[in-house]
């Protein structure tokens, strides 16, 4: 069926059509992108290189790691990473374990990074981070995606909610 003057509404659908294929496909590149960033976390932070993780940032990004610690910039994140390479994590290896990616917009994604580290020498006190997720804001600049964003968590395995509280200790 036609509409106004010879114009024809299957067009419109072929349009649609096509475009959202294109759409499809920059979003398969932007997820194999984004996972790309993690392949280079893991393997900058595995050759203890502070400035080539730090790299991995927009310039005004924050990263806020497993202690709770914010670190703001680009400039503060490799500082404080070439501290923590110098001794803590000097013998540490990263592992990325799962990566999942959601585009909010064609230059807005959050990742959230799941990862296992061995090598690690924390000072009593501090936990020692095993295994955890990370949670990442990333911004498409110039056709390079940085992160923003960073949030990093020590993970435990997942159990059930206790039904109530913990039964009192018998009495003898």
């Amino acid at each position: 069926m036609k509409g106004r003057a010879g114009w024809n509404p299957w067009w419109l659908s072929f349009a649609f059509v096509a475009l959202s294929g294109a759409a499809s496909e920059e979003s398969a590149d932007d997820e194999s992108s984004i996972r790309q960033v993690q392949a280079f976390q893991a393997y900058t932070w595995n050759r203890h290189d502070a400035a080539a993780y730090a790299g991995l940032f927009t310039e005004d990004g924050d990263c806020v790691n497993v202690l709770g610690w914010w670190w703001k910039g680009r400039a503060q994140i490799e500082s404080k990473l070439t501290a923590a390479f110098a001794f803590v994590f000097h013998d540490s290896q990263l592992t990325i374990t799962d990566t999942s990616v959601r585009l909010l917009s064609p230059s807005i994604a959050i990742a959230h990074v799941s990862w296992t580290m061995t090598g690690a020498k924390t000072p009593p006190g501090m936990p020692e981070p095993r295994q955890g997720i990370q949670i990442q804001v990333l911004q498409k600049k110039a056709g390079h995606w940085l992160i923003q964003s960073f949030q990093n968590t020590n993970a435990v395995p997942e159990r059930p909610f206790p039904a109530g509280p913990p039964a009192a200790p018998a009495k003898p």
